[in-house]
């Protein structure tokens, strides 16, 4: 049975947020509040709880899972970034974006994409993130949630404890996030590619959207 938190969207309480993480650290898959959508997490080490994901989204493992980084600073230590792309990053964190870049050499094999050899990272603006990040001190391991066959995230915390209070250890309430998930830019390809247009205004990169 998942354990449920009601934490503060702007001024999360400290408690929660050490208890939070140490499920985490303990193996635990969450259900935790962005600035997008609700997102399924785990410790960024864990296989058995990164392929709990996966079977919980209904995706295999050509499917990028997303690093969730505190900063720039942090998504430089798993990404390999050229000025250019630096600079489109830089432009998108904190913010609802996906960013898909090059591996760095030394990230675990399962992270990456099995034939871009790609990671996807991001830097969610919602103080609950920033606070469960701070505490783990390391990335989290995460996928929108989005049920299996479904088109959008769910987005009511009690639909998620509904649905999956049997299946994960934790789920953090902070009230409804927005419905669109992130908008997702390949930066591994040059010139850049939109994978998908979500919540993240793309012109803010400077790029276009299709039409």
């Amino acid at each position: 049975m998942a354990q449920y938190f009601t934490i503060h969207p702007v001024d999360p309480q400290p408690r929660l947020i050490r208890q939070a993480a140490a499920i985490v650290r303990e193996g635990g898959v969450i259900a935790y509040p962005t600035d997008s959508s609700y997102a399924f997490g785990c410790r960024l080490g864990d296989v058995a709880a990164a392929q709990r994901i996966r079977q919980l989204r209904g995706v295999d493992d050509k499917h990028h899972l997303t690093l969730v980084c505190r900063d720039l600073a942090e998504i430089g230590r798993y990404a390999a970034l050229d000025n250019w792309q630096f600079r489109i990053v830089k432009e998108g964190v904190p913010g609802s974006y996906t960013f898909l870049l090059p591996a760095a050499r030394d990230v675990p094999r399962r992270i990456k994409h099995p034939r871009r050899r790609t990671i996807g990272v991001r830097v969610p603006n919602h103080a609950v993130v920033q606070a469960l990040l701070a505490d783990l001190n390391e990335p989290l391991l995460s996928s929108t949630l989005i049920p299996p066959g479904a088109a959008q995230p769910l987005n009511n915390p009690n639909e998620i404890r509904s649905r999956y209070e049997h299946v994960i250890e934790l789920i953090i309430d902070s009230g409804p996030c927005h419905l669109e998930p992130t908008t997702v830019v390949d930066l591994a390809v040059s010139p850049p590619a939109l994978v998908r247009v979500g919540r993240g205004d793309p012109a803010h990169l400077g790029l276009a959207a299709a039409a």
